[in-house]
């Protein structure tokens, strides 16, 4: 069964305020990294549910984007309803959620190409309703099939769980040692100009390639996200080879330079860690002098608010680095900054290990994704 959503009037406050039902939205699933969803960013009442008509799904269902993109997917965790943006799949007695699930995600891109629509694509009920696909008649196939993409999700899940965990103690332990100078701060005789240097390549576009290249550009949506890795699964610019090694007057970024966005969502930020990418040009990248640059990105991550209320942007907002610069930075004994930079160094370290260690795993199991969808790999052997 395949069931859409709905938006309460969100001029009705009681539609949304104090309410308990999971209502999501594709824009909860844009970084979403999980599989399972249990809620979005908002919930609403019994009141705003039977004022629209968006229905209940149970758990398990599957929600599949339909438009705005199309494309994004994940499993109900518990019952919960959907906006108008989804068509989600309630299986049968005959289909396994979670096959069902890779299903979906296998012939992501055969759906998204049958859309239609002036503004942005859109997929109807009735052509998912329509929409051909190949399914094991046994259940116990299709289970076989999803466990070995199964394992492969868990420890990717588990890797993300690790990693959010050290971003939170990191977060934590800076608070703890530096929180109560930094509020107190007032002035300062060091500003940030003090102890980095930029890397600023903003001025003309760089002539971009028509295919994607060992040369991504990082811009803002690269920096979006919790982690302090930067993910260039979100990157969808590349240049080539000549283009990086000419254009980009300022540079490119070396290991723990700090990259943060000066444009559109203003002041996110990343630690630069490996060899890969350039800076787009709402980007700007700090790097660090005769100071823990980990201590610089925390701090920044601290005064996040301040950094945004540097907005001069009318339509677009924007920051500008020579406003930035002068922002006043307080700076601890050289004996607290050496302990803070051990403890970060390690903790940043294991993060991106973990993170090249997901990358290595998704590309696993979407090359086995195919394989085990088309039957080119036989499953009938496996014990489950």
């Amino acid at each position: 069964m395949i069931v859409g959503g709905a938006t309460p009037s969100t001029k009705q406050i009681q539609n949304y305020e104090n309410g308990n039902i999971s209502w999501i939205t594709p824009k909860d699933l844009s970084c979403f990294k999980d599989r399972y969803i249990d809620r979005g960013e908002r919930n609403i009442t019994e009141l705003g549910l039977k004022s629209c008509s968006t229905r209940l799904i149970p758990k398990n269902s599957i929600l599949f984007s339909s438009r705005a993109p199309i494309g994004y997917i994940a499993i109900a965790n518990k019952e919960l309803c959907t906006n108008q943006g989804f068509k989600s799949i309630v299986p049968n007695e005959n289909i396994d959620y979670l096959f069902l699930y890779y299903l979906l995600k296998y012939n992501k891109s055969n759906i998204e190409n049958i859309g239609s629509g002036t503004t942005f694509k859109e997929v109807s009920a009735t052509v998912m309703k329509h929409f051909e696909v190949k399914i094991p008649k046994s259940k116990n196939e299709q289970r076989k099939i999803a466990s070995i993409l199964d394992l492969i999700d868990n420890k990717i899940e588990l890797n993300n769980k690790i990693n959010n965990n050290l971003e939170q103690q990191l977060c934590a332990i800076f608070k703890e040692l530096f929180s109560e100078y930094i509020d107190s701060l007032t002035e300062s005789s060091t500003t940030l100009g003090d102890l980095v240097t930029s890397i600023d390549n903003r001025g003309k576009t760089p002539p971009l390639s028509s295919e994607p290249t060992n040369y991504p550009i990082i811009d803002v949506r690269a920096l979006s996200g919790t982690s302090r890795i930067v993910d260039y699964n979100n990157c969808t610019k590349y240049v080539l080879e000549e283009t990086y090694n000419s254009w980009f007057r300022s540079g490119h970024p070396k290991p723990y330079d700090i990259l943060i966005s000066t444009v559109g969502s203003l002041a996110e930020m990343k630690i630069y860690l490996g060899n890969i990418g350039c800076i787009a040009q709402n980007v700007v990248g700090f790097r660090s002098k005769g100071i823990s640059p980990l201590y610089i990105y925390q701090y920044l991550n601290y005064i996040k608010n301040d950094l945004v209320s540097y907005n001069i942007g009318s339509v677009q907002p924007s920051i500008k680095v020579t406003h930035i610069v002068k922002h006043p930075i307080y700076v601890p004994s050289e004996e607290k900054l050496n302990s803070f930079d051990i403890i970060a160094r390690a903790m940043t370290e294991e993060i991106y290990s973990n993170s090249k260690e997901i990358e290595k795993l998704k590309l696993l199991r979407d090359t086995l994704l195919p394989k085990l969808m088309s039957g080119e790999i036989d499953v009938s052997d496996i014990e489950f």
